[in-house]
Formats: C-alpha cells, sequence, structure tokens
C-alpha cells in the first residue's frame, strides 16, 4: 500500500524557490546550441517544479519518493492540469501554493528525463492514485497532505497503472 495522509495546519505563506540555468551573453550559436541540448537532456533538481497553472491557494503537498528512480508528481483539476513537481530519488519535495479543490493525482517514475519531451526515456512506468485529494482552506487551517510513492506498511492508498498516452505530460 501507498501512504496518502492529511493534515490540518496553520495557513502557510512559504513559497517554493526553483533554480535556473543562464548561458552567459557572449555565447556563439553553436555554443548556445550546445548548452540547450545539455539543459535539455539534465536531471531536474529535486523540487523543480515543471509546469505551474496555479494561482496561488494555500494547501500543501509533500511528497515522499523512497524509490531508487526519480519521479514527477502531477495533479489534475477536473481536466485541467494544475502542477507537475520533479522529485528524485530517496527524496522528499513540497509545493506550497496549492489552490483549494478536488485534485486527481498522477505520477511517474523511471529513469533519464527528457525535459522537452516530458518525459523518462529509461524505466518509466505510469500510476495514479485511485482517491481524490481534497484541498480546502478556512480562516484558521488549510490542508497538509503527504504522498508516498513507494508501497508502505500499513499506508492507507491504492493506486492503478495508467496508459502512458492518457499521463498528463
Amino acid at each position: 500500500m501507498f501512504s496518502l495522509r492529511p493534515l490540518a495546519g496553520a495557513i502557510l505563506t512559504s513559497a517554493l524557490l526553483t533554480g535556473y540555468a543562464v548561458t552567459p551573453a557572449a555565447a556563439s550559436v553553436q555554443e548556445s546550441a550546445t548548452v540547450s541540448q545539455t539543459a535539455a537532456a539534465a536531471r531536474p533538481g529535486n523540487g523543480k517544479v515543471l509546469y505551474d497553472r496555479v494561482s496561488g491557494g494555500e494547501g500543501v503537498l509533500k511528497i515522499k519518493n523512497g524509490t531508487a528512480k526519480d519521479g514527477v508528481v502531477t495533479l489534475v483539476r477536473g481536466k485541467t492540469k494544475a502542477f507537475s513537481l520533479y522529485v528524485r530519488a530517496k527524496s522528499t519535495a513540497s509545493f506550497k501554493r496549492v489552490d483549494d479543490g478536488n485534485y486527481t493525482v498522477y505520477f511517474t517514475t523511471g529513469y533519464r528525463f527528457s525535459t522537452s519531451k516530458r518525459k523518462f526515456t529509461k524505466s518509466a512506468s505510469y500510476q495514479r492514485f485511485n482517491d481524490r485529494l481534497r484541498f480546502s482552506t478556512t480562516a484558521t487551517q488549510s490542508t497538509i497532505w503527504t504522498l508516498t510513492l513507494n508501497p508502505v506498511k500499513g499506508g492507507n492508498a491504492r493506486t492503478s497503472g495508467v496508459n502512458p498516452k492518457d499521463f498528463p505530460s
């Protein structure tokens, strides 16, 4: 079983900071192309936001990846992709601006993530949690969910395989 656990807590105002690579201004066209190809093949940092269409809610999603593979967790609200977060193997990452609502959680794990193709190019698997996550904020509380991508003894969440063509990339 996987672990799916809600927590109530004080409203959080933290922001998630992400890094980015900058090419030197004086680089030639050939050097820039090489840097772009390298950046596309580079392994994203832990907690890197790969897609973000969230307007700034107070909910928090914590993801623990206890597997040997890197993972990408994607939340979908209705039929609209909300955000995707990269979580390296044996690491934990958080997204701290989840809007109120119900979300379906998809995740993929694998090796050699291609940022240009938005997928793992080696040993990829695609799954989703069967239960939706509900985020809600009041004047004194906001929702915090903790997801674990690896099976957990006594866990309370079930997952289902997803056809790669149906995965929200």
